[in-house]
């Protein structure tokens, strides 16, 4: 009897051992493995900001990289011409910049900010000055100081100037003995390209570079000096390098209308 009863607790022994290990092995298999720890929290990074685009980095006259040469060229596509595009901004991208301010109605200056990049991507036309709008003419806007070259009917070349100054000056013509005093204007009209002369010219309020004569003695020159503000005696100066080839785009007897618009 007591070897039976020793059999008997055997078999539950085992029973229960057999019990104990099908409820582990459910347990391993529907639950998830144990977390060795709360793991810490990640702070989440701030999203970076976008660099502004090159072109509308804010620029000034100094200023040299591949965003002035952009500039530079979308200023020469929309026929205005600061010159060489070499990615430097010089005299030649600032008289261009200048006319494009003043095309647009822009305040005219020479750092360019949000304003200027936001006109340069939607642009405006330059508006004709005369009621008169030959296809091949010279529109001149004393107001604003541009010049607006106009070829078979559309923009050629826009061009900043620099006009008369409206002082008062004491010079001799020529041919005369006595000084002759009066306003240093520009006056207002329709006229038409006449008398020129290549390189520089001799006249007695100073030098002219390839002037085109369109009223009595006031032209069209290229001058070393050509600032924001009206300056000259009364003729209408231009830059340099745009002296150079203007003759070429302009023949004789072509009509000039001069205004000062609101």
């Amino acid at each position: 009897m007591r070897g039976r009863a020793i059999d008997v607790r055997k078999s539950a022994v085992l029973l229960i051992a057999a019990v104990v290990l099908t409820g582990c092995n459910d347990i391993d298999t529907a639950a998830p493995a144990p977390s060795r720890g709360t793991p810490k929290a990640t702070p989440s990074k701030a999203p970076a900001t976008p660099a502004p685009s090159p072109t509308h980095r804010k620029l000034k006259p100094g200023a040299k990289g591949p965003d002035v040469q952009a500039l530079q060229r979308r200023l020469k596509a929309l026929h205005y011409d600061p010159g060489k595009a070499d990615g430097k901004y010089g005299p030649s991208t600032q008289t261009a910049v200048w006319a494009f301010q003043a095309v647009n109605r822009l305040k005219q200056k020479s750092t360019l900010s949000a304003s200027f990049w936001k006109a340069l991507d939607a642009p405006k036309e330059p508006r004709p000055v005369a009621k008169k709008r030959e296809n091949n003419r010279v529109d001149v806007d004393l107001k604003r100081q541009y010049l607006v070259l106009y070829k078979n009917g559309t923009p050629r070349l826009i061009t900043h100037v620099s006009s008369g100054s409206g002082e008062y000056y004491c010079a001799k013509d020529r041919g005369a003995t006595v000084a002759r005093c009066r306003y240093a204007t520009t006056g207002t009209g329709d006229f038409r390209t006449g008398r020129r002369a290549s390189g520089w010219e001799t006249s007695p309020l100073g030098q002219l570079y390839n002037p085109i004569y369109f009223n009595g003695g006031i032209a069209f020159h290229g001058a070393l000096d050509v600032p924001m503000q009206p300056a000259s005696h009364g003729c209408v100066r231009m830059p340099m390098h745009i002296a150079e080839y203007f003759p070429d785009l302009v023949g004789t007897g072509v009509p000039v209308h001069v205004r000062r618009p609101r």
